[in-house]
């Protein structure tokens, strides 16, 4: 994630005026990790990331005092925040098992900074910058690797360690468009990421679709390392589905899935992270109903149906990854809202007869049209050729004039209205609400007057 500059600067001051401090009491305080990575790339990077030498955690947490509030984020292995900047000894770690968190991690200020950056996973994150002098320590030449745009393990022993880092290959790799290393590249190869659970996992498919130009080139490779294949078996089923050229010329939906995903990262930056991520995700699963129902009919590649075949399997990915809600938002419903749907922009403008306001204040009851419009737009964008895309332009305007665009329109009648009128509660107010509501749908009630006006005919009707 990237941040102002102001934000950066703030952070750098408090790193700096740390490293005094630390240098006043016989220790050395380096900036470690990706702060030091983006600044080499020209990038601005919100985590800054301290390590202290020759000051033990004793010693350390009283001295970081002097600085405001210091909040204990990892006791055993002493690491402190304060401020946006997390503070820490070098660490020892050592393995005790499967998984990510089976490491015994124990700070010690007397490890040489190159044991210390052994333990990191890319070279390119294995740097330390002195905010005082100025300058790096490169132990694992990962300024030459960034240099020449390639993405190298610190330790081939160690590596597989953790199988986290097989994922944080794939981000890492489309966010700089980096080449993995052909020694890295077989150890990612051989990984198994069995031991992780979903957070773990979405965490690093988030930056993939979030903050990559072209997640195409992190998809690619995670299909090329078995990653695909290990824990998104409805996403591989894509690879080798043919589709009917004259509509498809770029090839299969593997191919055109990709394409959409990078589409759709140029429909997002005015969206806050929730809706993009409905946005990204609804481009990664649309297609995923074709693999079942794609067949050879009448000469021609068909995929009958394949909106509503995609909702179990796109289910199953957002199973995996456990995405619900997200800061408040239901992504879940979006998501499988746009896969089942994601045909009907262009339907509707296509079809012989004109479409009803009603039918597209139904479809908003189903799914956000403006993100359902976007993703159908990278969808028919999606794909080599040229073809006609407006159909969405069209769509989006539609809706917004209806005022439909992110919702259905909120009912008229409402069940105190029918209290009122002297029902008692249960069951029967409802199923007397959404008749009054679907014709306010059809747009034959726009008052509250005519909404209680058919309450009574359809009470007297009953009686």
């Amino acid at each position: 994630m990237q941040t102002s500059d102001a934000g950066a600067r703030s952070s750098f001051d408090l790193a700096r005026a740390i490293a005094q401090r630390v240098g006043e009491a016989g220790g050395r305080a380096l900036v470690v990790g990706g702060w030091v990575r983006d600044r080499l790339m020209g990038r601005t990077c919100k985590d800054l990331d301290v390590e202290v030498y020759g000051v033990p955690a004793e010693r350390l947490k009283p001295l970081l005092a002097a600085f405001g509030s210091v909040n204990t984020v990892g006791e055993s292995f002493t690491v402190y925040k304060v401020a946006d900047v997390d503070v820490a000894l070098p660490r020892r770690e050592s393995r005790t098992g499967r998984g990510h968190r089976a490491f015994e991690v124990t700070g010690d200020p007397d490890l040489p900074f190159i044991e210390a950056a052994r333990r990191r996973d890319f070279t390119i994150n294995a740097i330390g910058w002195d905010p005082l002098t100025g300058e790096y320590i490169d132990p694992f030449n990962g300024r030459g690797d960034i240099a020449a745009g390639l993405l190298r393990a610190v330790d081939v022993r160690t590596f597989g360690d953790d199988s986290l880092r097989v994922l944080r290959a794939v981000q890492f790799a489309a966010r700089f468009e980096f080449a993995l290393d052909e020694a890295t590249r077989r150890l990612c190869g051989g990984i198994p990421l069995d031991d992780l659970p979903a957070e773990r996992i979405w965490g690093e498919i988030e930056k993939l679709l979030l903050q990559a130009v072209r997640p195409s080139i992190g998809f690619q490779l995670a299909l090329e390392l078995g990653v695909i294949g290990q824990l998104f078996p409805e996403i591989h089923a894509l690879v080798g589905c043919v589709q009917e050229p004259e509509w498809h010329p770029e090839g299969d939906v593997w191919v055109h899935t990709l394409m959409v995903v990078d589409q759709a990262t140029t429909r997002i930056d005015d969206l806050d992270r929730a809706r993009q991520i409905v946005v990204m995700l609804g481009a990664v699963c649309h297609d995923l109903g074709k693999p079942p129902t794609t067949a050879f009919i009448d000469g021609r590649i068909r995929s009958i149906d394949h909106e509503q075949a995609g909702v179990a399997p796109a289910t199953a990915v957002l199973d995996r990854l456990n995405i619900h809600s997200i800061d408040g938002y239901d992504v879940r419903k979006q998501v499988l809202g746009i896969v089942a749907h994601h045909l009907k922009p262009g339907m509707f403008r296509q079809s012989p007869t004109p479409v009803s306001d009603g039918a597209f204040r139904r479809l908003a009851e189903k799914v956000d049209l403006e993100l359902l419009a976007r993703v159908a737009k990278s969808d028919c964008l999606g794909r080599t050729g040229s073809f006609d895309c407006s159909a969405m332009d069209w769509f989006l305007e539609r809706a917004r004039l209806l005022g439909v665009e992110h919702a259905p329109p909120a009912p008229i009648v409402k069940g105190r209205h029918l209290l009122a009128l002297g029902l008692t509660p249960g069951p029967r107010i409802g199923i007397i609400l959404r008749q009054i509501y679907e014709r306010q749908l059809d747009g034959s009630i726009a008052t509250l007057e005519d909404g209680m006006a058919l309450a009574r005919e359809i009470l007297s009707q009953q009686s």
